[in-house]
């Protein structure tokens, strides 16, 4: 038996791109009358999903795309913007140089979602709520152009090294048995599996990935997750070499959950990764 079919699991219910022959585009506001909000179709994958703890050692951006990593933090109200500037941002940085070995990281922005059961994310005058379709935070294209987006003048020159975009994940409070974050190991995703999709804005157009359905893939969770904790997610990397580059991620619902668990509350970070060569 393999490592990981040996390791502890729980079926999961995961929510894939279906294929449809359309390119996929969600707005993030009301549309025009008589335009979609989004023509995207899904289609729901009951997979295990791997504890992985008992391997948490074995695991690295450069091969998964993801890591679990100790990461006390001296914030106490995640819910206070300037201590997060002031604190939370410095320490993200420090942690992702450590553990990616760039030379330079930049947080550009994060964001908290807390859970209420019956509302959709980005439901305007309501806080963000988990994101309950399989996705991937930027594409080939989508990548550089933050770089571009943000980085201003320095942004050519950014862009003639390898850069990464992190991200850095925790509860805000633990253990978390709501709404988990499962993520696939980004060695068992193929190239065809990963789809462009518009993400429209008022005043600009994204583009992230969906995943469609492939038996290969390999989840894992980190269940009962702490605030000290946090899981670090590559979502882009421009090496070409066989490293990591985009690694699919969703919340999902643990079907061993505690019935009285507290709704999720969580942070993430984006951070732009800058190396020398």
């Amino acid at each position: 038996m393999d490592v990981v079919s040996s390791l502890p699991q729980v079926a999961g219910e995961l929510v894939y791109l279906a294929k449809t022959g359309e390119r996929p585009h969600t707005y993030t506001y009301d549309p025009p009358d008589g335009t979609p909000k989004s023509n995207i179709v899904t289609e729901a994958h009951t997979v295990p999903v791997f504890d992985m703890r008992p391997v948490a050692d074995g695991l690295s951006l450069d091969v998964q795309g993801f890591a679990l990593v100790d990461a006390p933090t001296a914030v106490a109200d995640f819910y206070d913007e300037a201590a997060l500037r002031a604190t939370y941002y410095p320490e993200a940085e420090a942690l992702v140089k450590r553990v990616t070995g760039a030379v330079r990281v930049v947080v550009f922005d994060h964001t908290i979602r807390r859970r209420e059961h019956g509302v959709e994310d980005r439901t305007p005058g309501t806080p963000r709520q988990p994101a309950t379709r399989i996705h991937g935070d930027y594409t080939e294209l989508s990548g550089p152009q933050r770089v571009r987006d943000l980085m201003g003048a320095e942004a050519d020159d950014l862009l003639t090294r390898r850069f990464a975009i992190v991200n850095v994940w925790r509860p805000i409070r633990g253990p978390l048995y709501d709404a988990p974050l499962a993520v696939c190991d980004a060695a068992s995703v193929k190239a065809g599996d990963l789809v462009a999709q518009d993400l429209i804005y008022r005043d600009r157009r994204g583009e992230i990935y969906g995943l469609t359905f492939n038996l290969a893939h390999r989840w894992y969770y980190a269940p009962a997750m702490q605030a000290n904790e946090a899981l670090l997610l590559k979502c882009y990397d421009s090496a070409k070499d066989g490293r990591a580059r985009f690694m699919p991620h969703t919340a999902f619902e643990d079907p061993t959950a505690p019935a009285d668990r507290l709704p999720r509350e969580s942070i993430e970070l984006r951070t732009l990764v800058f190396f020398d060569a």
